[in-house]
């Protein structure tokens, strides 16, 4: 056991070197930045409100899923945040190119990685044309968060799977 996370450990160390360094380019530089915010408490909770206020009643429901699976993950990613204790690469590891908001609390799992596959999942699970566009955007979220040296990559694969796993949760509860 102790080999297979040595592995992952220095595995997911030399994949975000990768990402953070090697990945580099103006286009990235631009982008991601304003991506990342996609997976932000402000737009994931603000969206969802909009929706459910403003669309019909099919999507309505479809965002009072999203919504209840965005608060259902983020309970469990603020309990694994305080079990692991993982630090953010940028202070664990030396040259790392940062973004321009660091934060303080703990890098595992990821909360925007998280919170965008919450929601995307719910909204693929109605409509293949949406899995099409929000996957990727999903994915594009997770990987921003490595980019800009604020999330391992294992951060960002259990913060989909845990998003993931509430969508399914709530997408089966009948009568919601």
């Amino acid at each position: 056991m102790n080999r297979i996370v040595t592995w992952i450990s220095i595995n997911d160390t030399q994949v975000f070197k990768f990402i953070n360094h090697r990945l580099k380019c103006k286009f990235f530089d631009l982008f991601l930045p304003k991506l990342t915010h996609v997976g932000g408490a402000t737009f994931t909770i603000s969206s969802m409100m909009f929706i459910i206020i403003f669309s019909e009643p099919i999507t309505r429901l479809i965002a009072v899923k999203a919504l209840l699976s965005l608060g259902l993950s983020h309970v469990f990613v603020h309990i694994i945040k305080k079990i692991y204790c993982r630090e953010r690469p940028y202070i664990k590891l030396t040259d790392i190119r940062l973004g321009t908001h660091p934060l303080k609390d703990y890098s595992f799992p990821s909360g925007h990685t998280t919170a965008v596959f919450s929601i995307a999942v719910v909204f693929s699970l109605h409509s293949i044309f949406l899995a099409l566009l929000l996957l990727p955007l999903a994915v594009l979220v997770g990987f921003s968060r490595m980019y800009l040296g604020l999330h391992y990559p294992t951060d960002c694969i259990v913060g989909a799977m845990l998003g993931t796993i509430s969508s399914f949760i709530l997408f089966f509860i009948p009568y919601l």
